[in-house]
């Protein structure tokens, strides 16, 4: 089972401020059926009540405090306490899905007041947020309205999967089950970020180790990669180059017709599902035990139907 963090507020909790919720379709509905959540509210966590009074982000925008507004309460510890009091429960979480602007939540632009008015700037990260990052800095997360963007949706989803079947590789690790973990994703890096791709398969061919150094370097370089979603071109570079898997096995017109679902693909006339779909099916009548290997064809299950928005 893949566990997945989430804002409380997400899956309908009523939460909030105000007493209200922010219940997300995608997550609820979507994801839910893959996921196991772990809700959680850190402004409920500490123990403020619902409703209750707003909290907003004071200060520095690089390390702001967190303030009651009704009281002038700093609950900044507070909140980041209660994200490392759960350090075992979180470290078991394969991604992480928060509530955007939230002064607790938010992953980016939260706003960031001046000490003494209302001037403010959209510079902020959450307090609970900020530390999730700092603890746990290759944890895939994503803000639930970032998650309305097509891209940004298959791009979450991705990692969460890509993380998971790094969590799940038996402990201790050794560096055939790394090598094995690395070939799986090699045309998913390609994809998404060629110099790594390269650098890092260079660096593995070149270590003989397994070190908690490494290990931490690989997982974190790896999911900072993915994180840049793949344009239209950098998947037609990859297409293109599994298009030469299949020179030998595919007749004239298959040949063609492949080439020309790649370049409407290319010229944004087709989903990247469409290439993809053809060439599964060119894997299945002309098996290829690398290709097959590959996660780029299938990261995730087929129902979410991320690749045809892309």
């Amino acid at each position: 089972m893949i566990f997945v963090g989430i804002s409380a507020c997400l899956l309908g909790q009523k939460v909030r401020y105000d007493g209200g919720h922010k219940a997300s379709s995608f997550c609820q509905h979507d994801l839910g059926k893959h996921v196991e959540y772990l809700p959680l509210c850190p402004e409920v966590g500490i123990g403020m009540s619902v409703p209750r009074p707003t909290i907003r982000l004071v200060g520095d925008a690089d390390a702001p405090h967190a303030v009651v507004q009704k009281t002038g309460e700093n609950v900044t510890s507070k909140l980041a306490e209660f994200a490392r009091i759960r350090e075992r429960q979180l470290r078991s979480l394969s991604g992480y899905v928060l509530c955007a602007k939230s002064p607790s939540c938010g992953m980016e632009r939260v706003r960031v007041y001046d000490e003494d008015s209302n001037a403010n700037k959209k510079e902020g990260v959450g307090i609970f947020a900020a530390e999730l990052k700092r603890m746990f800095p290759a944890l895939p997360m994503e803000e639930d309205g970032r998650l309305n963007d097509p891209l940004l949706r298959e791009n979450f989803v991705l990692r969460l999967y890509v993380y998971h079947d790094w969590q799940s590789l038996p402990r201790p690790l050794t560096m055939k089950s790394i090598y094995d973990f690395h070939a799986r994703h090699k045309l998913l890096l390609l994809a998404h970020d060629q110099p790594t791709y390269r650098r890092l398969g260079r660096e593995l061919a070149e270590t003989n180790d397994v070190t908690e150094a490494f290990t931490t370097y690989y997982i974190e370089t790896l999911m900072h990669a993915l994180s840049k979603p793949a344009s239209r071109r950098d998947h037609t570079n990859v297409l293109q180059h599994v298009q030469g898997y299949f020179s030998k096995e595919l007749n004239d017109v298959q040949r063609q017709e492949l080439t020309e679902i790649i370049l409407q693909y290319r010229r944004g006339e087709e989903p990247l599902a469409a290439p993809l779909t053809l060439m599964n099916s060119y894997l299945r009548q002309y098996p290829d035990a690398y290709l097959q290997s590959q996660s780029y064809f299938n990261p995730y299950p087929h129902d979410l139907k991320l690749r045809y928005g892309l």
